[in-house]
């Protein structure tokens, strides 16, 4: 089926961007379905769901994904923002990252800068918007550029 035609004399409607691909590092299974059905249904084009970091490092070792939603609280390591970390030192186009926690407050301030951070329960459709708000910002090199201009 295609799209429904729009009526005569009215502009298309508009679409929706795209998220890109989506990794989801999260260990509560209930919390990171209701996360990737929303990233699936606001625009991320694939959603990879991993519930350690080392299941993500494996992930990471074969995918560049566009969006990291990341807990910070794993099961297997409690200092999950070690992995955002990583990935934007060996990035040169690091992805859009939230944070996701019961306790903010513990992440140090300069890894919080690294991307938005979200205190859990959120609402999945709040993750979306705030990755719309990041995809709107200028990229590091954008940002160089104007503060050179």
């Amino acid at each position: 089926m295609g799209r429904p035609e729009e009526p005569e004399g009215k502009p298309p409607l508009p679409t929706q961007s795209s998220l890109g691909f989506a990794l989801i590092v999260e260990d509560d299974p209930l919390l990171a379905l209701g996360l990737e059905q929303a990233l699936l249904g606001g625009g991320a084009e694939r959603v990879v769901v991993c519930a350690s970091v080392a299941a993500a490092m494996a992930e990471l070792e074969a995918i560049r994904p566009d969006v990291l939603i990341l807990d910070v609280n794993l099961a297997d390591r409690d200092d999950g923002w070690t992995l955002a970390e990583l990935v934007v030192s060996l990035n040169p186009r690091p992805p859009a990252i939230v944070f996701s926690t019961g306790s903010p407050e513990r992440i140090p301030e300069k890894v919080a800068a690294l991307g938005a951070v979200m205190a859990k329960p959120y609402d999945p459709a709040t993750l979306v918007a705030v990755l719309r708000v990041q995809a709107d910002k200028p990229g590091l090199l954008q940002r160089l550029r104007e503060a050179l201009s």
